[in-house]
C-alpha cells in the first residue's frame, strides 16, 4: 500500500515514538514487563510488511540504514568503551559462539533427516534442485553471513528457484529467532536463574558503565552534537573509502581470501568502523560518551531494528511449509544445544544470546542483541560476528557435506 520510502520512514519513526511514549507511561508497565519495547520496534514493522502495508523487499531504507547508520552506530557505541571493564567478561562469549556454531552444524543434517523421515517429498529433488544444495547456503549464512552464503551458492550451485526459497527460509527463521533472543534479553535475570549462571560479571560491567556515565554526564551543546555526528559519520566515510580500496585489491590479488569473506565490502566497512571506534576510545575523544555518544548510537540502532523488522514476511511460510519446518527444527536444535551447554557450563544468557546471533544474524543483528543488554556491549556482538565470517564458509561446507550424505 505504501511505496514511498519517505512515508515509510515517517511511519517507522512514529511507531518508535509511540512505543517509547507508552513504555514510559505507568499504565503500560505491566505490558512492557512481558513484551520488551525493543521487540515491538522490531515486530510491528514485520507485521506491516507481512500484511502488505509496506514492502521491505523493494524499500531502500534497510540498505541505506545498514550502509550509513550501522557503521556510525558502532563507532558511537565503541568510542566511549571501557575496555578494561569488558575484559572482566572473560572467554565465555567465545565459548558460547563456538557452541552455537556446532549447534548449526549438527542441527542442519538432523533437521533434514527428521523432516525426510516424516515427509520424503519435502527433501526430494535431483541435481540443482536437490534440497540439500539449497540448505548449504543457509548453513553458510547462519554460521557466517551473506558473503559466506554467496560463496556456498557458487560451490554447490542450487537452482535459482530453490535458492530463492532458501532465502525466504533464512530470513524469516533468523528474524523469528532474533525476536526470541530480544525477548529473552528483557527477562535475562530469570533465564540466568534457569541456567544456574552467575551473571555478576556482566551485571558489574553494566553497572560500572552506567555509574561512570552518570558521574561524568554533560549537558550537550550544539557543537557537541556536531562532534558526535562528525565522529560517527566521519568514521563511516573513512571505513567506506578504505573498503573500496581494500576489497578490489584483495579480490584481484588474493582471490583465495574469498573463502574467509575477506573480499566482502560490507565486512571491511563494519570491521574498519569498529576499529576506528576502538582507536578513538583510547584517546581523549572518549569523552564524547559523556555528551551522549551511546544515546545517539541507540537512536540509530532503533531505526536499524525497525528496518530489519521490515524484512520479515510471515506470508512466506505458505510458499513451501516443508522447508520452513526444516528451518524451525534446525534453529530449535541450535537453541537446545546452546541451552544445554550453557546450563552445564553455567554461561550467562548474555553470552548465549550474543554468541547465537553472531552465528545466525551476523554483525548487524548481533550488535542489536548485545545492545539490548547495554548499548556499550554492542562491540562484543560485532567481534564475535567477525569470527563467524572467518569460519562460516568452512563450517557451512562441512555441514553441506553431511546433509548431502543424509540425502543419499
Amino acid at each position: 500500500m505504501i511505496t514511498n520510502d519517505a512515508v515509510v520512514l515517517g511511519l517507522l519513526m512514529l511507531i518508535l515514538a509511540g512505543i517509547f511514549y507508552t513504555a514510559s507511561h505507568p499504565g503500560w508497565k505491566r505490558f512492557y514487563n512481558i513484551i520488551p519495547p525493543l521487540l515491538l520496534c522490531y515486530f510491528i514493522p514485520g507485521l506491516l510488511n507481512s500484511f502488505g502495508v509496506i514492502n521491505g523487499t523493494t524499500s531502500q531504507l534497510y540498505p541505506v540504514v545498514s550502509k550509513y547508520f550501522l557503521p556510525a552506530c558502532l563507532v558511537l557505541f565503541t568510542v566511549g568503551m571501557d575496555w578494561k571493564s569488558l575484559t572482566r567478561l572473560g572467554p565465555k562469549a567465545l565459548a558460547a559462539m563456538l557452541i552455537g556454531t556446532a549447534g548449526i552444524m549438527i542441527g542442519g543434517p538432523a533437521a533434514l533427516w527428521i523432516v525426510g523421515t516424516v515427509s520424503p517429498a519435502t527433501v526430494a529433488g535431483e541435481g540443482a534442485d536437490a534440497v540439500w544444495r539449497g540448505l548449504a547456503t543457509i548453513a553458510g549464512s547462519w554460521i557466517g553471513g551473506g558473503a559466506n552464503q554467496t560463496a556456498l551458492r557458487e560451490v554447490f550451485q542450487p537452482s535459482d528457484t530453490l535458492f530463492s526459497q532458501m532465502v525466504a527460509v533464512d530470513v524469516l527463521i533468523a528474524e523469528l529467532w532474533m525476536a526470541a533472543l530480544i525477548y529473552g534479553a528483557g527477562i535475562a535475570s530469570r533465564v540466568d536463574a534457569f541456567l544456574g549462571a552467575d551473571s555478576r560479571a556482566v551485571q558489574e560491567v553494566k553497572e560500572h558503565l552506567d555509574s561512570d556515565q552518570r558521574a561524568n554526564e554533560q549537558n550537550p551543546m550544539l557543537r557537541d552534537y556536531i562532534f558526535l555526528a562528525a565522529a560517527g559519520f566521519g568514521a563511516t566515510g573513512i571505513a567506506h573509502g578504505l573498503a573500496e580500496i581494500i576489497t578490489p585489491y584483495l579480490a584481484e590479488n588474493y582471490a583465495a581470501l574469498e573463502k574467509y569473506s575477506l573480499t566482502s565490502n560490507f565486512f571491511w566497512v563494519i570491521s574498519i568502523a569498529t576499529m576506528i571506534g576502538i582507536g578513538l576510545s583510547l584517546t581523549p575523544v572518549r569523552k564524547l560518551e559523556y555528551y551522549g555518544a551511546s544515546r545517539l548510537g541507540s537512536v540509530f540502532l532503533y531505526v536499524l531494528v525497525a528496518t530489519i523488522g521490515m524484512q520479515m514476511d510471515l506470508r512466506a511460510v505458505a510458499g513451501n511449509p516443508g522447508l520452513f519446518a526444516i528451518g524451525l527444527i534446525w534453529i530449535s536444535i541450535h537453541g537446545i544445544i546452546l541451552i544445554i551447554a550453557c546450563k552445564w557450563l553455567k554461561i550467562p544468557f548474555f553470552f548465549l544470546a550474543v554468541g547465537s546471533q553472531a552465528n545466525v544474524g551476523g554483525s548487524a543483528s548481533a550488535s542489536v542483541v548485545a545492545a539490548a543488554f547495554h548499548p556499550s556491549l554492542a562491540p562484543v556482538g560485532v567481534l564475535l560476528a567477525i569470527l563467524g565470517y572467518a569460519i562460516g564458509t568452512y563450517g557451512g561446507y562441512l555441514t553441506a557435506l553431511m546433509m548431502q550424505w543424509i540425502s543419499t
